[in-house]
């Protein structure tokens, strides 16, 4: 069991870590050339998706991340309006 954690640990890490340097170097809405243009924020969605991805890592590990970080990336699209779609929704 420990050798599974330590692998879950470091696929973690990579997945991590290659989106912060999406974000710092490629994003359109967090990377330091988007930043300088001073202009309002490209994604529709609040959080945007890279960081609902890195919160959905965080909070609930590799194997929900694969399901509820791509499943927003296929929700956004050219015709969706966007919407606050936070990774922990509130209880009823």
């Amino acid at each position: 069991m420990k050798i599974i954690s330590h692998i879950h640990s470091f696929l973690k890490n990579i997945i991590l870590s290659i989106l912060q340097r999406y974000q710092r170097y490629l994003s359109p809405d967090h990377s330091l050339w988007a930043r300088s243009l001073n202009r309002p924020p490209y994604c529709k969605h609040i959080p945007s998706c890279s960081d609902y991805t890195i919160e959905a890592i965080e909070k609930k590990g590799i194997i929900l991340w694969i399901l509820k970080g791509i499943w927003r990336i296929l929700r956004c699209n050219p015709w969706s309006r966007g919407w606050y779609d936070p990774v922990d929704k509130p209880k009823q």
